[in-house]
């Protein structure tokens, strides 16, 4: 593995399986009145299944959006993933190990457009685009300590320390990957706080990085679930 630091400012997410369709919701909320009818019979009228599911999103009735399954690659900074794992109903983990393999010297740095300043108090506060001398200080500070921490980690490795300790130098903006499984309701709920949309009844603020993220799942789920999106946007994004 090569021991020279590199340098991010992007997020991938990848969808690497699935079981999700708008006929999921369907079936599961018609399983009281529809008997046993197929799922092709249950989506055969689109006018119909489009104002059911957008009345079981307005009235929040929000078991029948949990009967699907999404499963994301995602990599993207640590700091990243300890906001992620707040989120723990309706969904499962499988994070890259330390203590199991070295990590790689893959470290984030703002790009031009992150929004450097915080300007305000606490509660009621905005950011504001940093100026080129800011970005210049940003970029110089944090690859010159990554690449410190990285070089103190590579020694202790070098030195016959377990990597479950040497790791215990690299800072959060260490590179990291997982597999993140979840379900419609659970992403909904996740996007409805981690992302920042005109639509939303509820405002949110979230951190940049981790909205980068939310918008990159967005996209695959609005792909494979259309109606269940269209109705999670039509009733100010707050999940059922």
């Amino acid at each position: 593995m090569t021991d020279t630091p590199s340098f991010r400012s992007d997020v991938t997410v990848e969808l690497v399986k699935h079981s999700a369709s708008d006929t999921d919701v369907l079936w599961a909320a018609r399983v009281s009145t529809a008997g046993e009818q197929s799922l092709e019979e249950i989506g055969r009228d689109p006018e119909r299944s489009k104002g059911l599911i957008n009345y079981l999103m307005r009235d929040r009735h929000g078991s029948p959006f949990e009967h699907n399954s999404m499963t994301f690659l995602v990599s993207a900074p640590i700091f990243v993933f300890r906001e992620f794992h707040r989120h723990r109903v309706g969904w499962s983990y499988n994070e890259e190990s330390g203590r199991y393999r070295e990590l790689g010297p893959v470290f984030y740095v703002p790009g031009g457009d992150r929004r450097l300043v915080q300007r305000g108090r606490p509660g009621k506060y905005d950011f504001v685009p940093g100026t080129h001398e800011q970005h210049a200080v940003v970029g110089k500070v944090m690859e010159d300590s990554y690449r410190q921490a990285y070089e103190a980690y590579q020694k202790m490795l070098a030195a016959g320390v377990a990597r479950e300790v040497a790791r215990a130098v690299l800072p959060v903006g260490l590179y990291s990957s997982m597999y993140a499984t979840c379900n419609a309701r659970s992403l909904m709920h996740f996007l409805g706080l981690r992302t920042q949309d005109e639509r939303a009844a509820v405002p949110s603020f979230p951190q940049r990085e981790i909205e980068m993220v939310g918008e990159r799942m967005e996209a695959e789920w609005a792909r494979l679930m259309p109606l269940t999106h269209a109705a999670f946007n039509a009733n100010g994004r707050v999940a059922p």
